[in-house]
């Protein structure tokens, strides 16, 4: 055979196989599932199913610490939805407080992320900067979406407290008030409470704030700063903590007497990070460092959400990914994200590159409990938002709405089909129900893509991506993991 008869062989070949591909990629079903159309949920009631315990049916940390060390504690939470705590506003309203929640927290992780990483060289564990170098620890108004009750104090004098997996420090507002923010329940009195102790300023529990001072009795203060301006200080103490039938001792905390800011009704906070500080690391060996949690999609069900903390916060039926380590930052929960798949078919401009965090800390992605539309690297979230729109292209599409931009009219429709998603983690591959994608935005039956994109190099998965699953945070096997249908 001549040289131009095996070109001519080859190119028919070649065009043969591309013809093919095309073919079989057309004929490829695309992965399609139901969404329901249910309207934005309203106002929700507040009702605690928990009852709070006599003390004589308590259950306290410090005599099994005392008698035995590998006793590991459980202790099961309701979570409610900071919008219970809101006065009577439309759904509409209540949305759109949300967002405007969202974006503040989002810019403020951000913000934290790249102080810490342009900080050369990182801080030291121990050492202090003082209050006139303000950090980013714990995030205002944007601080957290779900609170639980919690008793503060011996006898417990019970309050709401924001949990929050993007905060470390632990602390609540404190009479004598030298400034107070308005909240639910009265405000925590110290003097009135038993076991209430303030920590001696040289003690590694005062040297491991980033911002610490001195009182003239030599006792620790505390501020903590935000990036809307927000700040709380106070005195720095350890104070026993009760939940439900559960008292937990000597836990470090913020006794804060000046809190300005835009902060929520509740309380205080209850930092879940991975710090020296938060409630997790504080109390590692009374509950084997796991906690968990379950959000509900509040249009779909009444029930509240909940919190785990111990051995029984880990589901069997959990997929785990690994926690990932920023060498500047250790705060946040990183995890490593490889992929995302759209109708069953892997984008493939979404690949693992735009989501690794490099040795300097930049990059990544975190997993948050308080963030509520998940941010992706703007490379993968346009992928990802191209691919959706063709395999949506049957759906009426609606006008741009806050930071979404692909939305469309569900009016009159109960139900439609659209593209299934899957975010490929390693090791854990997380298929989303539709309501955790799609949600509605107004009451005229506009619904968006619930993801966003941003310039910043590092991704949040946020909490409307995360609802409906068990997310089990084993700290002591170093992993996070994602159960479905968690919350029953």
């Amino acid at each position: 055979m001549g040289e131009k008869s095996k070109i001519t062989v080859l190119f028919s070949s070649s065009i043969f196989l591309l013809l093919f591909s095309v073919s079989a990629a057309v004929s490829s079903p695309f992965h399609l599932q139901t969404l329901v159309t249910r309207p934005l949920p309203s106002l929700p009631t507040l009702s605690w199913h928990d009852s709070q315990p006599d003390s004589d049916s308590l259950v306290e940390t410090s005599e099994l610490d005392t008698f035995n060390s590998n006793t590991t504690l459980e202790v099961h939470l309701e979570l409610h939805h900071v919008d219970a705590l809101s006065s009577e506003e439309t759904p509409e309203r209540l949305f759109d407080l949300r967002l405007q929640r969202d974006a503040l927290r989002a810019e403020t992780i951000y913000s934290h992320v790249s102080k810490a990483v342009a900080r050369k060289p990182p801080r030291a564990p121990g050492r202090r900067s003082g209050f006139s170098s303000s950090i980013i620890s714990g995030l205002a108004q944007g601080s957290g979406e779900y609170f639980t009750r919690l008793g503060v104090g011996t006898p417990p004098r019970y309050l709401f407290m924001v949990l929050d997996t993007g905060s470390d420090v632990v602390w609540v507002q404190c009479s004598p008030c030298k400034k107070c923010y308005s909240q639910t329940d009265p405000v925590f009195d110290p003097t009135k409470s038993r076991s209430f102790s303030g920590i001696p300023c040289g003690s590694p529990l005062c040297r491991s704030l980033d911002s610490s001072g001195c009182n003239q009795r030599r006792m620790c203060l505390y501020q903590v700063s935000y990036g809307d301006g927000s700040v709380t200080f106070g005195d720095f103490s350890t104070e026993t903590l009760t939940f439900r039938r559960t008292r937990v001792g000597r836990v470090a905390l913020g006794c804060g007497h000046d809190n300005e800011g835009l902060f929520v009704g509740a309380a205080g906070l209850l930092g879940l990070g991975r710090g020296r500080l938060s409630f997790p690391s504080q109390t590692g060996r009374r509950f084997n460092r796991k906690f968990s949690y379950c959000l509900v999609d509040r249009s779909a069900s009444a029930k509240p959400s909940s919190m785990v903390f111990g051995d029984a916060a880990i589901p069997r039926t959990a997929l785990f990914t690994p926690l990932l380590t920023n060498p500047k930052l250790d705060t946040f929960y990183y995890v490593e994200l490889l992929g995302i798949s759209v109708g069953g078919t892997r984008v493939p401009r979404v690949t693992p590159s735009l989501f690794k965090m490099d040795q300097d800390g930049n990059g990544g992605v975190i997993i948050d409990s308080g963030t509520s539309v998940t941010r992706l690297t703007r490379p993968a979230y346009i992928a990802m938002r191209d691919a959706f729109r063709v395999g949506a292209s049957s759906l009426r599409r609606a006008p741009d709405f806050s930071l979404f931009d692909t939305c469309f009219d569900l009016s009159g429709r109960t139900s439609v089909k659209v593209p299934t998603v899957v975010l490929h983690f390693r090791g854990a591959d997380l298929s989303l129900p539709a309501t955790n994608y799609l949600i509605p935005v107004d009451s005229t039956g506009t619904f968006c893509f619930a993801f966003a994109g941003t310039l910043s190099g590092l991704s949040i998965i946020g909490n409307i991506q995360q609802q409906g699953f068990r997310v089990a945070y084993d700290l002591a096997g170093s992993r996070i993991g994602f159960a479905p249908r968690g919350c029953a």
